[in-house]
């Protein structure tokens, strides 16, 4: 039974069962309502309902129940490994790879790639996310830091929690920005109504802030850099979305009419970097774009859209 502990350091108000699904990343909200009901979730020492709003300075403890065993299997899938050492990996995920194995779904991820190619992944995540330190949607390419250990693990989630690593992303979106710079300050939250969506909301949502610049204009998209200083759910997508310029090829929140004929939104986590977790030097990494995305751009310079 592993024992996690949340201290609510700012007046939330959120249901418990969706802040938890929020804090705790993957374990969905239904599951929390289970956990709740079997009295496995305790605030301030006492059981409560899925319903009870959370409140500053409450002291929330959560028992999870130990996984049920799960046998996650190396595949030979060829996956770029930009670089290694003995502490942490970093690879080039491409467009229409999902990152880990879920319910349905154990076969041809990146773990599964991962679990191949390298020596050893950290244990933290459990056998479902072996080395998954963050995750990028399955249709959006680019880097991500692997922990191939427990130390490691734990320094790089630290910094993701303290908003200290790099991560900018290139992304082609409709209309032309007209602003060189534009920062976009907006919290993001379940969408009211669709589950699946997220939303810029000022309820029941988390801060979030992208950083937009400008890279090249055409006259009806623009290629942007987003870089990130929070890390929420389909951040960058989101905040595009709410700006009035979606990303290109997005089926979930761009526009219905797209007219490239794309497999998913034209999103690349180009750049990362990070204080390396034993040497403690910065280190920093680089990804071209994809050929998808680089032939979308050569079409709009060759006809001047």
């Amino acid at each position: 039974m592993d024992i996690i502990e949340i201290l609510v350091d700012e007046d939330d108000g959120e249901r418990i069962d969706s802040y938890l699904a929020d804090e705790l990343d993957e374990v969905s909200r239904s599951y929390i309502k289970k956990l709740i009901k079997d009295n496995l979730v305790k605030v301030n020492g006492k059981n409560i309902k899925p319903k009870y709003p959370v409140n500053q300075g409450d002291s929330i403890v959560v028992n999870l129940p130990e996984p049920k065993k799960l046998e996650v299997k190396a595949e030979n899938i060829p996956v770029e490994i930009v670089y290694e050492d003995d502490d942490v990996a970093i690879v080039n995920k491409p467009q229409g790879m999902v990152v880990h194995p879920a319910p349905g779904n154990y076969n041809g991820t990146l773990v599964n790639a991962l679990l191949y190619n390298l020596d050893s992944l950290s244990s933290i995540n459990g056998v479902i996310r072996p080395g998954i330190v963050h995750r990028i949607d399955k249709d959006t390419s680019g880097l991500l830091m692997i922990a191939k250990t427990n130390l490691a693990h734990m320094s790089l989630s630290e910094q993701l929690k303290e908003h200290s690593i790099t991560r900018k992303y290139y992304t082609l979106v409709e209309g032309n920005l007209r602003e060189d710079n534009k920062t976009v300050d907006a919290p993001i939250g379940r969408h009211p109504k669709d589950r699946k969506k997220m939303a810029v909301i000022y309820k029941n949502s988390r801060e979030a802030t992208t950083h937009f610049t400008v890279l090249e204009r055409f006259t009806q998209y623009t290629l942007l850099q987003a870089q990130l200083e929070t890390g929420r759910t389909h951040q960058i997508r989101v905040h595009a979305s709410y700006i009035k310029h979606p990303v290109v090829g997005d089926p979930v929140y761009g526009s219905k009419k797209q007219k490239f004929n794309l497999k998913g939104q034209l999103l690349h986590a180009k750049v990362i970097g990070f204080v390396h977790p034993r040497t403690k030097k910065y280190m920093e990494f680089s990804a071209e774009l994809p050929d998808h995305f680089v032939k979308v751009l050569n079409s709009l310079r060759t006809m001047g859209k």
